[in-house]
């Protein structure tokens, strides 16, 4: 009797470490795709004229600049995604 009673206790902690997981796990904010890239901040690679890559996270990304032009190297703030091609502007 001991044993079974162990047992169902253990089950039951068991099962409330699960539910408090799965609910921490739904509660969380969703930090994938291009929404979580507007604000950051890239770095140029090739020369926006206005038309130039960044990279951001690891990636290359195809850019506009909406004014004037920036270097290699230089940091963008990125503005709205359209597609796969990054409208950013000159950071200050």
């Amino acid at each position: 009797m001991f044993w079974i009673t162990l047992l169902i206790i253990l089950v039951i902690i068991f099962l409330v470490f699960v539910v408090i997981w799965v609910v921490r796990a739904h509660q969380r904010k969703v930090e994938a795709g291009v929404e979580e890239l507007v604000g950051r901040t890239a770095v140029v690679e090739v020369a926006l004229a206005p038309k130039g890559v960044v990279f951001i996270e690891g990636e290359r990304w195809t850019a506009v600049i909406d004014k004037g032009r920036a270097e290699p190297e230089e940091e963008v703030l990125i503005n709205r995604v359209e597609g796969l091609k990054l409208i950013v502007t000159r950071k200050q």
